[in-house]
């Protein structure tokens, strides 16, 4: 089983690596600290792109909703489907996500179990998911997470 794609950007690296590991996912993790490091990552056309974003909202120098802003707004990068992970569930913050293009929002739990299976959802949902006719699979290899920690 595995995310069909480079890789993603993740919660907190350590976490989110022992989550993809726990449910045997190879894809390979990619960590970035804020929006400039994952941009300027996802920009740089030697790195294969990653099959999925995971991206906290609250980074520092460009916040998450900047940064899917600019990644919306690239022909390129807004195919990369992106998941927000992130400890605010209020109402503005979902909507204006969503808004901006997010594939998924999901509210950092406080268990570990829970934020495992939340994982494995991901990774099941992209695994069986498909691009229109004419787009080009996303390779595979890696995951994005992005997070301040």
């Amino acid at each position: 089983m595995g995310l069909s794609c480079q890789g993603a950007f993740s919660i907190t690296r350590i976490e989110t690596q022992r989550a993809l590991d726990k449910i045997k996912v190879t894809n390979k993790l990619i960590h970035k600290i804020d929006g400039e490091e994952g941009l300027e990552y996802l920009r740089d056309e030697s790195n294969q792109k990653p099959c999925v974003i995971l991206l906290d909202l609250n980074m520092p120098s460009i916040n998450g909703f900047e940064f899917l802003k600019i990644v919306k707004a690239d022909d390129v990068l807004k195919k990369i489907p992106v998941v927000v992970f992130t400890t605010s569930d209020a109402d503005e913050g979902i909507v204006e996500s969503y808004d901006l293009g997010v594939a998924g929002y999901i509210v950092k739990l406080v268990s570990y179990q829970r934020f495992v299976e939340a994982i494995k959802t991901i990774d099941m949902y992209w695994t069986l998911s498909r691009l229109p006719d004419g787009e080009q699979q996303l390779p595979s290899s890696s995951v994005i997470h992005q997070s301040a920690t």
